[in-house]
């Protein structure tokens, strides 16, 4: 029997204790668009085709005879790779809303979880009160408050409304109007960040709550996942340097065109913009739709995405075990 056949049989034996069972995908998605892989461990783009019949737009999947079916495969998708790209998407915000709170409903979120009002969407919002218009204009209020902030990117990394009871699944951002460079996003994988801590790490963060940060688990995929709005900035001296440090090989960085669409699960990422653009003589205009999805909680059940899928671990953490095994050897 193999190291990922001896995995696999321990991962069915402990998905029996689960809370949740994970979701599997359907592939049904895969029949009909065509996409990459934009990073190994994080971030999938579905191809922007010349061929109409093979370019995936969100309102086709809305409309199609098997909607549920497809919408159902999207949520699993992009749970298991964190965020999904889809470019030139022309559709609406009411669509943009109802697809968002649908991958939240085919994923199995309570019936209590609808869509988010963030509290500093302005009630003249000419898109609702479920809508964060994400803007550069000075005029906006979200605006002002980032630009009181440091102007390290490094600062700003965080998940949305983690400040909420029940905070969110699935977000979706469409930008309409782009700067001619720069304005990038960042993603990076909780999952990720989870397997390049050390096993003594990893259990003392399972024991632990806290207001915004705890070890969580994504109840889409079952598997562990670092549920903070800070990454560690000091170096532990018992604990390896990788995990102080947010490496650039569990990110996938998007460069917007306009009406692209970003899709990701707030449960397993982390993001950030960068404003290394002028704000004053490019607007960079796009409106984000989030949906709510369960309270947090720790799974003991659960396993790490590479231990389900059968992955080695980091060759840092696999040095760093090595280096365990010869001081006590």
């Amino acid at each position: 029997m193999t190291v990922a056949e001896v995995t696999t049989s321990t991962a069915s034996l402990s998905l029996k204790g689960l809370k949740v069972q994970p979701l599997k995908r359907n592939h049904s998605l895969d029949a009909l668009f065509p996409s990459f892989k934009v990073q190994p461990h994080i971030g999938t783009e579905f191809k922007d085709g010349l061929k109409i019949q093979t370019r995936i737009q969100i309102r086709a999947i809305l409309n199609a005879p098997n909607a549920d079916e497809l919408i159902r495969d999207f949520a699993v998708l992009v749970s298991e790779r964190n965020v999904v790209f889809l470019r030139n998407q022309d559709i609406t915000f009411e669509e943009q809303k109802e697809f968002v709170d649908r991958l939240g409903k085919a994923a199995g979120k309570p019936a209590t979880s609808g869509l988010h009002t963030h509290p500093l969407t302005d009630d003249s919002s000419e898109f609702g009160e479920k809508s964060l218009v994400i803007t550069s204009q000075n005029r906006d209020r979200t605006n002002r408050i980032y630009r009181g902030q440091s102007e390290f990117q490094s600062e700003t990394w965080h998940t949305d409304i983690t400040f909420e009871n029940v905070p969110s699944d699935y977000a979706l951002l469409r930008l309409r109007h782009v700067p001619p460079e720069g304005g990038d996003t960042i993603w990076a994988s909780a999952y990720e960040v989870y397997e390049r801590l050390s096993p003594a790490f990893q259990k003392f963060l399972e024991g632990l709550t806290a207001t915004h940060a705890f070890s969580g688990t994504n109840p889409v995929t079952g598997w562990k996942g670092v549920f903070a709005n800070k990454i560690f900035t000091k170096r532990i001296n018992e604990l390896s340097k990788d995990e102080s440090d947010l490496n650039h090989d569990l990110q996938v960085r998007y460069r917007w065109n306009q009406h692209d669409v970003a899709v990701w699960d707030n449960r397993s990422t982390f993001h950030t913009a960068t404003t290394d653009f002028d704000a004053d003589k490019y607007l960079r205009l796009g409106e984000r739709a989030t949906s709510l999805g369960e309270r947090p909680y720790f799974d003991a059940g659960s396993q790490s995405r590479r231990e389900a899928l059968g992955i080695a671990p980091p060759p840092a953490r696999r040095a760093h075990l090595a280096s365990l095994t010869s001081k006590t050897a």
